[in-house]
């Protein structure tokens, strides 16, 4: 079976035994605080397994895309190197909610592999928990006795707790497990060593194939282990390595899942897969990375410096390394490999075939400027070997050019963590360079420069967060009253303390609740909750896992007594004109730019809105007012809100209504219209009754955020009336300074040319000022051992000080020149040096700028021929003027 079939025979299994097939939920996470992205089938479900959310279905099976890359499930450095890891891949999965457990999981999971799957029952293996002491955990003796029922003895084993009892992270549901095995070697390697020898011993042909997980415990933040109220199960099949068990393949990557874009790479490269191990290992990160990199960008996440967008840049970079390094790709080449994974996908991932050509924008973009970043590493790499080469001839008194260098020859980590940490340039590729020309890295240097980074890290995002003290029994689960009221009587059903680098704060679940939680774009509203004489401040309302979080600085007295929540009307208002307003510009935006654009983010607050929107091209002026145009036409119409709530999903798109890619809807949706001809959108966020409400609509600003992206900044209501109120009172301060005059851009424009004359007359004098500080410098120069030095203090700032060495190092022969200045206290210094002296005594101005400029307690550094640095302390420059002359003793 191809692919395609073997995931639609799965599916169509589960179908049969009573299973929901469900679709795939976003692979990057937005609702919960502890996770980034969807590393196992099991997270969209986490809270049917906390039991803070019904489920409408007990019986479910799916295939799920997943992200390992980071915390405790990171496979990024086996990606590619071994035969079976990836970093994105389907989690192929069924569940029981409180329904069938430990007998039927197993019954069903071997009828699948053996009857329908045909796979050969004595090459599959076995492992149920074996228990853990520490834990209290006893052996999982239930699930043994029903594996005994298929499969012989000998063939089970009892595993650790690492291998057999399942958490998803360090707290929430979790339990024993029993993974299933298959043995793929040939039969000849299979008599020499028993296949129960090598269950999880890393052999890349003996490896799990199918987790089922029993779910019977809830891990708390302190680390106690707390029973469910029900069990559950959760199972997760690799699907590709399911596929390289049913094609016979030895390897994920010779399936048909990879082979189409591994063929792709070979013919961009012209190098045959097969042909070398260090070329095979490039092709498969290529391959690999090419998946994970275009699902997270379809699901909306894009490459960037921040948390999840970060580790895509990363993933990104890392393929874009092995392609330059190993394949000689030295263009962009990533971009052109979407087609290939779009068509392959489309039927089972429509979003990837729908957003093709933005998902390969985007990736052109981030290779572009990574492959610049590779040049510039590159280029300091060979400045710093050729300035440790300097030193090291001068520190053992010889000029001999053929002076050999050994292994021992060391490249500083400090240098090495510097190219990685500021200019991105991957550690791996600068030990790779080093090897090539006989060095080695200082990696223990370059480890604690990482070891330091990641503490500020933590440090920074340290967040210490007890667990939950329940208050009252949650029989009905929250509410949320915030649509139709703004304060409404409430209970706290429970409660935990949170510390963080900002302070201490409380995280209040309340069971009635009119505060609208951040999500959507939409930030969360604040106002207060009300018990007996106390007033507790709500700063912020965040959601987590589909629960409404009231973030305060205090407790109640008594958090059993009866609360009155009250939202900050103003705020909330002024909330809800922005978010209307940012449909009726999503509307606007379509009709004049065209139905190409979609949106790609969003934040709404109570001070303005901001439109993320596909579009390739930067608004025209008339477009911009275009669109601001066709929004106050909206506005002054007074257009009523038409809302429906608990629409089926699949009814709300036939009546026209915009889902987002990216976002995880449920089966019933809430509409949002503002004239069905105009603007109907799947909404959670908080909207005006009437559109007049908006009062008036300006937009700030349009530019570009990504490649195809562009993002709009704009005002509403109030803020809108500040601005041309601002705007009014700024011409009033325009006319007064030229003097009331009845033509303010006339008068405008004949300051302009004015200052323009003065500006060219000021330009001569400077030319001439500079040329005289050119010659008086000239007269200076000194000869020292064939060197023509000055070292002297200018009154000019760098760009004038690197112009006149420009011009001096071409004029007068053998230059070394040192300029210094200084001004509010800062120190401005450059070295420039003639050709001659680089060329042929091997001089090197970053070399020396470098020691100069510990004088000025500064630093910086440049090309072998210029240099310039900076520093905080003037009253160092006569000792550094004294030590540039040593440089030619």
């Amino acid at each position: 079976m191809n692919s395609s079939e073997i995931r639609q025979t799965f599916l169509d299994f589960f179908s049969s035994k009573a299973h929901q097939i469900v679709p795939s939920a976003p692979m990057v996470i937005k609702d919960d605080p502890t996770l980034m992205f969807t590393n196992a089938g099991m997270n969209q479900f986490k809270d049917i397994f906390l039991g803070n959310k019904e489920t409408k279905s007990r019986r479910v099976a799916d295939t799920q895309k997943c992200l390992r890359v980071s915390g405790k499930h990171n496979d990024l450095e086996e990606v590619g190197h071994d035969t079976y890891h990836h970093t994105m891949f389907e989690m192929l999965g069924n569940w029981s909610f409180g329904d069938y457990f430990k007998k039927e999981a197993i019954e069903w999971a071997w009828e699948l592999l053996t009857e329908v799957f045909g796979i050969d029952k004595e090459q599959l293996y076995v492992t149920v928990f074996g228990g853990d002491e520490k834990e209290g955990l006893t052996k999982d003796t239930e699930a043994f006795e029903y594996w005994k029922k298929h499969i012989p003895e000998e063939r089970i084993l009892f595993g650790s707790k690492k291998d057999n009892f399942w958490e998803m992270g360090d707290s929430g549901p979790c339990g024993p497990c029993s993974e299933i095995h298959v043995d793929i070697r040939d039969e000849q390697e299979r008599k020499k060593i028993p296949g129960d020898n090598l269950v999880n011993a890393g052999n890349p042909l003996v490896i799990e194939i199918w987790n089922l997980v029993f779910i019977e415990f809830n891990r708390q933040a302190n680390g106690e282990l707390v029973q469910l109220p029900s069990k559950h199960v959760d199972t997760g099949m690799g699907f590709e390595r399911l596929c390289m068990v049913l094609q016979q393949k030895k390897s994920n990557y010779d399936t048909d899942l990879f082979q189409a874009i591994i063929r792709a790479i070979a013919q961009k490269s012209g190098i045959s897969y097969g042909s070398d191990p260090k070329t095979d290992i490039a092709m498969r990160v290529i391959a690999d990375h090419l998946r994970a990199i275009s699902f997270a960008i379809a699901d909306g996440q894009l490459p960037s410096n921040v948390k999840a967008g970060y580790v895509i840049r990363r993933i990104l970079r890392r393929a874009v390394r092995y392609g330059y390094t190993f394949l000689s790709l030295k263009d962009p080449f990533i971009s052109e490999l979407v087609p290939v994974l779009a068509q392959q996908m489309q039927t089972i991932f429509p979003e990837l075939f729908k957003q093709k050509e933005f998902i390969m924008n985007s990736i052109r973009k981030e290779e572009t400027a990574f492959l610049k970043t590779l040049a510039t590493g590159i280029q300091r790499f060979s400045s710093y070997i050729e300035s440790a080469k300097s030193s090291k001839l001068k520190d053992q008194n010889t000029d001999s050019p053929t002076h050999q260098f050994t292994s021992s020859s060391i490249i500083d980590g400090v240098f090495a963590f510097e190219l990685f940490d500021t200019y991105g340039f991957p550690v791996d590729l600068t030990q790779l360079m080093a090897k090539e020309i006989g060095w080695e890295v200082d990696m223990e240097g370059f480890s604690k420069g990482m070891e330091e980074q990641k503490a500020r890290s933590r440090h920074a995002a340290t967040v210490d967060t007890d667990d939950w003290t329940i208050v009252k029994e949650d029989k009905d689960g929250q509410l949320f009253v915030g649509f139709d009221q703004l304060t409404s009587d409430a209970h706290i059903l429970r409660y935990r303390k949170v510390k963080t680098k900002e302070g201490e704060f409380y995280h209040l679940i309340l069971d009635r609740s009119p505060f609208y939680a951040e999500s959507g774009g939409q930030t969360g509203d604040s106002g207060v909750l009300v018990s007996g004489d106390e007033i507790i401040e709500v700063i912020n309302t965040v959601k987590e896992h589909d629960q409404i979080i009231h973030i305060t600085q205090k407790l109640p007295r008594n958090p059993n007594q009866k609360l009155i929540a009250s939202v900050d009307k103003e705020k909330r208002i002024a909330t809800a004109n922005n978010h209307s307003a940012t449909h009726l510009l999503h509307a606007a935006l379509r009709q004049v730019l065209g139905k190409h654009v979609e949106q790609k983010g969003s934040l709404v607050d109570e001070h303005h809105l901001r439109f993320d929107f596909t579009h390739f091209d930067k608004m025209t002026k008339e477009e911009i007012e275009k669109v601001e145009k066709l929004v106050n036409l909206k506005v002054r119409a007074n257009i009523p809100l038409h809302e429906e709530r608990a629409i089926p999903v699949e009814k709300a798109k036939e009546m026209g209504a915009m889902a987002l890619f990216g976002e995880k809807y449920g089966d019933l949706v809430r509409i949002i219209a503002f004239d069905p001809e105009f603007s109907v959108e799947l909404c959670g966020g908080t909207h005006v009754p009437f559109t007049g409400q908006i009062g008036m609509f300006k937009i700030i600003s349009e530019g570009a955020i990504a490649a195809g992206i562009r993002r709009i900044e704009a005002i509403t209501a109030g803020k809108t009336e500040e601005y041309y109120n601002e705007q009014e009172h700024l011409l009033g301060q325009i006319s007064d300074l030229l003097k009331n005059p009845r033509d303010i851009i006339r008068g405008l424009r004949n300051l302009v040319e004015e200052n323009q004359q003065l500006q060219k007359i000021a330009g001569e004098f400077e030319k001439v000022r500079l040329k005289e500080i050119k010659e008086s410098l000239k007269q200076q120069i000194r000869q020292h051992n064939g060197i023509s030095f000055l070292a002297a203090t200018v009154d000019l700032d760098m760009e004038s000080m690197k112009n006149i060495g420009f011009e001096m190092r071409t004029e007068v022969g053998n230059l070394y020149l040192v300029l210094v200045s200084s001004s509010e206290g800062k120190v401005n210094l450059l070295v420039t040096l003639s050709d001659s002296l680089v060329n042929d005594r091997k001089m090197n101005a970053g070399q020396i700028i470098r020691e100069l400029a510990i004088e000025v307690q500064g630093g910086g550094g440049g090309q072998p021929h210029i240099a310039t640095a900076g520093g905080r302390n003037p009253e160092g420059i006569p000792a550094l003027l004294k030590k540039a002359e040593t440089f030619v003793m």
